[in-house]
């Protein structure tokens, strides 16, 4: 006999894999997004056996790359809200997540990511160590590595148990706030015998955000009443279309200016007459009465800060933002809940107007239509393209139900956006090479979708092109691909430009340690099965655009290299 199969044995009842992944379809998880190795075994051999039986499992979905698997689970939970599985090879797989988890985690983004693990015994058990590398792969503390990333991690010791460390999992998870939690599953754990497996163990409920009281709503209100010159930041509140629609309504209601500083969601419509564009820093200067809503970073204190009687709110599910180590904005009240709910709360206490509302109403909304004009004028086609022009034209062509997935490059302030849930930024924890699998994600998720995904070159590197396109290729997911071509990483040039304006590095553009040039044909990446686009002018750009998205509505993937100097 081979003598890698000697560990073969054939068990005629359920295992830990059987079991897991039947929780999982009994906890409502859609997919399990799996780039696999040889823990998996088990797994594959619970998969099997389903489809004999006819069980129905969450789909497996292969993704030939760890950072892409997780990144199409982030996608799959802003469409739907339902969070997701991903399973990777033991150490080395779990090393390839961290920069994804690192986003969702930021994000409160709630997944399950679980991994392979050396098999703990060394003979003599089902699934025991056949291979060399099941020594060199174990690690004292597997998850040491993206514990800080986590909300919880756990080892499964015992088959019985699976049920319970599953609901235990998603429990936390879906916990508020949020987030991805890390489970590592021993290869001859999961291979053995579930005692248990006949009893039926419902998932738990997760913890909801809290109810704002009353009288701190109240609070707030009577702030509002007396403010001059109110506003509204935010980041995040939009990640609830209830909170899109109550805002939309309180701005409106009350001449509240909202300012949406490096977004994530659309809080807001970009044709709101009361949507301030993304520069807080003016408007913080002035506010004596700022409501910051789910947001992490709501001014920049280098470059502004609010006036000294200013009163400043912080509401959000951790409107204190906990798990990050340093963080020192002004606050006089910070409130966990909802944003929906408060804004609903506030909007029953303050009634249908406020008199310092009207009285600002046809000041405030001449300066906001003023800004927005000259903004947008910066987006008119000029002789060479520009990162202005090319975000306005993929907001001309998108409907207002697409989904835009922006990974850095799109100027949002001239891409018009007016739905909930239409647009999706990148994480403030910054790991690039998200946005294509997120796009892939929420392409699976629904299938009936316009999904463009907007990138710079070098994030388009990072986002491992020939797994990302092979996915859309192999699952049927034909996303539109952006990429805004500078052959440069544009965030290191402009932040050695920031710090060092005179310096030595200014005589270079910048571009020391940040040059991607001679930029490759990114096209031809897709161009194998899909569709790949070159655009050098401004006169090629639409009908280019254009093109590709209609390649995606017949079902082939496309991708448009536009080549821009900044």
């Amino acid at each position: 006999m081979n003598q890698h199969l000697t560990d073969a044995v054939q068990t005629a009842a359920p295992s830990a894999a059987d079991t897991l992944l039947t929780q999982l379809q009994t906890a409502g998880i859609d997919f399990l997004f799996a780039n696999g190795g040889t823990d998996f075994p088990p797994i594959v051999e619970a998969y099997c056996k389903a489809e004999v039986d006819g069980r129905a499992l969450p789909k497996p979905v292969v993704v030939p790359h760890e950072n892409t698997a997780v990144a199409m689970a982030h996608g799959v939970y802003l469409a739907t809200g339902r969070m997701q599985a991903v399973m990777v090879h033991v150490n080395v797989g779990t090393a390839n997540t961290i920069n994804a988890v690192l986003d969702a985690s930021r994000e409160q983004v709630p997944m399950l990511l679980m991994a392979g693990r050396s098999p703990f015994s060394e003979k003599g058990h089902h699934g025991t160590r056949t291979r060399y590398i099941h020594w060199a792969q174990e690690m004292f503390d597997q998850a040491g590595m993206l514990r800080e990333a986590v909300k919880w991690d756990y080892e499964l010791h015992l088959a019985d148990q699976v049920r319970d460390v599953v609901n235990r999992a998603l429990e936390i998870a879906e916990s508020t706030p949020k987030g991805p939690v890390y489970l590592t599953l021993p290869r001859d754990v999961i291979a053995a015998e579930d005692a248990r497996s006949e009893e039926r163990i419902p998932p738990r409920p997760p913890v909801a955000a809290p109810v704002v009281p009353r009288p701190q709503l109240e609070e707030i209100a009577q702030g509002l009443r007396e403010a001059e010159n109110p506003l509204i930041v935010t980041a995040n509140a939009g990640r609830d279309a209830a909170a899109f629609h109550a805002l939309s309504e309180f701005a409106e209601r009350y001449a509240v200016p909202v300012t949406s500083y490096h977004q994530r969601f659309v809080s807001i419509s970009t044709e709101h007459p009361f949507e301030a564009g993304h520069d807080p820093m003016p408007w913080v200067r002035e506010a004596d009465f700022i409501l910051v809503l789910d947001c992490d970073v709501p001014w920049v204190p280098q470059l502004a800060e609010p006036r000294a009687d200013a009163k400043i709110v912080h509401v959000g599910e951790d409107p204190v933002f906990a798990r990050y180590p340093m963080r020192s904005f002004r606050s006089d009240m910070s409130l966990a809940g909802r944003p929906a709910d408060v804004l609903e709360g506030l909007l029953d206490i303050l009634g249908p107007s406020l008199p310092k509302g009207e009285a600002r109403r046809e000041a405030l909304t001449a300066r906001i239509a003023a800004d927005r004009a000259a903004t947008r004028a910066k987006g008119e086609p000029k002789e060479a393209l520009t990162p202005e022009y090319i975000s306005r034209v993929i907001g001309e062509i998108a409907s207002p139900e697409a989904a835009i997935v922006n990974e850095y490059p799109l100027r949002v302030e001239h891409c018009q956006r007016t739905e909930p849930g239409s647009y999706f930024g990148l994480s403030p924890a910054g790991g690039l090479g998200w946005g294509l699998g997120a796009a892939l994600g929420i392409k699976l998720a629904q299938p009936g979708r316009d999904v463009i995904c907007t990138m710079g070159d070098g994030a388009y590197i990072f986002t491992n092109p020939t797994a990302s396109h092979w996915v859309a290729q192999a699952q049927g997911l034909p996303v539109l691909t952006v990429i805004f071509n500078n052959a440069l990483h544009g965030a290191v040039r402009n932040s050695t430009l920031a710090m060092y304006p005179e310096g030595h590095s200014s005589r270079g553009g910048g571009r020391m340690l940040a040059d991607l040039s001679p930029a490759p044909a990114f096209e031809s990446l897709a161009g194998a099965e899909g569709l790949g686009l070159r655009v050098e002018s401004v006169a090629e750009l639409r009908p280019a655009l254009e093109e590709a998205l209609a390649a995606t509505r017949a079902g082939r993937q496309a991708l448009v290299n536009v080549i821009c100097d900044y």
